[in-house]
């Protein structure tokens, strides 16, 4: 995403007069969940500045920031857990953007994770994972996205030691012992993952 995240996070780059993140938590904040951590690396303290205690947005934010070089989505996830709690919590990546309603979410996944699947995009034609009967499965022929939405467990995390480590083997892990769930979203999500994606992005919201 340079040069445009040398000096802005990617969740603070606008998209429609807002930036990225402040279009989950209003989101968020409509489907009744209000109590939010937000786990940051690259210029974090900018994301601190601007959002605050996240009262204008109608949540609670407390922040999670991570040390010089980042931990990758699962050690994130796994040095956020002392703020996030024993219960399941969602989890929304700051660089993507979908109008997911986030009230189908369940409260409690069927296992260790739910994940919300969507159709591949043409920069990941393959997939992460197959959906059957509402079970998520290994990738095979149709597989489908995962969006970056979820709900998951602490116990996903169970035996992982502090420090840098990705999610997906986790997924994948639990996956193979049949405990995620999922379901499939067939509505409009972006990875913004590049210049042309967020210019993309904003061209859709300003269609409507």
């Amino acid at each position: 995403m340079r040069p445009l995240t040398d000096s802005v996070p990617k969740p603070l780059l606008p998209v429609a007069g807002r930036p990225l993140i402040v279009h989950h938590l209003v989101a968020l904040a409509a489907a009744g969940i209000s109590d939010i951590v937000i786990n940051h690396a690259h210029l974090g303290e900018r994301i601190e500045q601007q959002l605050g205690d996240g009262r204008a947005h109608g949540v609670a934010i407390r922040y999670s920031a991570e040390p010089s070089g980042a931990l990758e989505t699962g050690g994130g996830i796994l040095q956020a857990l002392p703020l996030l709690g024993s219960a399941p919590f969602v989890v929304v990546n700051g660089d993507v953007w979908s109008d997911f309603p986030y009230a189908r979410l369940p409260r409690r996944p069927a296992g260790l994770a739910h994940l919300v699947l969507v159709d591949n995009p043409p920069h990941h034609p393959d997939g992460d994972f197959s959906l059957v009967a509402g079970r998520v499965r290994p990738r095979a022929a149709g597989a489908l996205t995962y969006s970056g939405i979820g709900v998951l467990t602490p116990a996903l995390f169970a035996g992982c030691r502090p420090g840098r480590f990705p999610l997906a083997p986790l997924l994948r892990a639990a996956i193979d012992r049949d405990q995620v769930g999922g379901e499939h979203w067939p509505g409009r999500w972006v990875d913004v993952g590049t210049p042309e994606r967020l210019q993309a992005l904003e061209a859709l919201l300003a269609a409507g």
